[in-house]
């Protein structure tokens, strides 16, 4: 089959990627109806309709959802190669979740830095799973099982979580016992890593808290409430050592749970080879290996 016109296809791959055609128009320096009329075009060459129109909406047919991945990720070659031919290149912007990004990555990113002094680093910390044919990022780290369709993914480490507290709130005692804990007030009590943390522990029928406690939505916010001695909170030890080291948080027990899910750096597939995402790779994956 003769390839359909590319005016009609860059269309279709950016009001697919956008889902509308006036942010289409818009991107593209082209009139709303231009960018009807370049998809009627493509949609008469194949035979079939790639948008179903409603009146708010626009969705993608199951021709649609079946060509606009790999047509977006053809033209996302493209842009990366004349990107780096321009010097564009020089920019990699990196989302990461953000208490890895505040308490384990920030702090190696200087060195990075350091080696790479070509690039200039733009990090956003957001749990939040970006749309890479959407959002301006190069790359990301994403926390799952690593099954995401069209992406390349690199484990760094798994997930695993402890309870942690302030040396205060013990009072100069030291816990033998994981049944301890339920004596003093839980962070987060709602958090399902509390009973899966006691679950291992051999305590499987967790009461529940005197009193609730507010959801601080990130370990970050977890262990400021816990350092100021609020209660226990379970945590990621690799991303508090410092606090662990300085005596500012205790880890009363080694063992630690995880739920199956790790922590992983993530692009589309068609980035793979960009110079700056293999520097970033490479520098990445030593650092968790050696972490580890």
């Amino acid at each position: 089959m003769q390839l359909p016109p590319l005016a009609a296809i860059r269309a279709f791959e950016s009001a697919a990627r956008h889902l509308s055609f006036t942010k289409a128009a818009d991107e593209l320096g082209l009139t709303q109806a231009g960018i009807s009329y370049q998809i009627k075009l493509l949609e008469e060459r194949l035979g079939q309709a790639l948008f179903l129109r409603q009146p708010r909406a626009l969705q993608l047919t199951e021709l649609g959802e079946r060509l606009a991945l790999p047509t977006t990720q053809a033209f996302d070659l493209l842009r990366n190669a004349y990107a780096d031919s321009s010097g564009r290149a020089s920019t990699l912007s990196i989302t990461t979740p953000v208490t890895l990004s505040g308490n384990w990555l920030a702090e190696r990113l200087g060195r990075f830095q350091m080696d790479h002094p070509e690039l200039a680093l733009r990090l956003d910390a957001s749990d939040k799973n970006i749309n890479f044919a959407r959002d301006d990022f190069d790359l990301a780290i994403r926390f799952g099982h690593g099954d995401w369709p069209g992406l390349t993914a690199h484990r760094l480490f798994d997930f695993e979580i402890t309870p942690m507290l302030s040396p205060r709130l013990l009072e100069g005692r030291r816990l033998t016992d994981p049944a301890e804990l339920l004596t003093l007030p839980r962070i987060d009590s709602g958090d399902p890593h509390w009973a899966m943390w006691f679950c291992k522990a051999g305590i499987a029928d967790l009461p529940e808290a005197a009193s609730p406690t507010p959801d601080l939505g990130t370990q970050i916010h977890e262990a400021r409430a816990a350092i100021a001695g609020q209660g226990v909170a379970v945590l990621t030890p690799r991303f508090f050592r410092y606090e662990l080291a300085t005596g500012s948080l205790a880890q009363p027990f080694q063992m630690t749970c995880g739920n199956g899910k790790s922590y992983w750096l993530v692009y589309p597939e068609a980035r793979r080879n960009r110079p700056a995402i293999r520097a970033f790779r490479q520098f990445i994956l030593a650092e968790a290996a050696a972490d580890r």
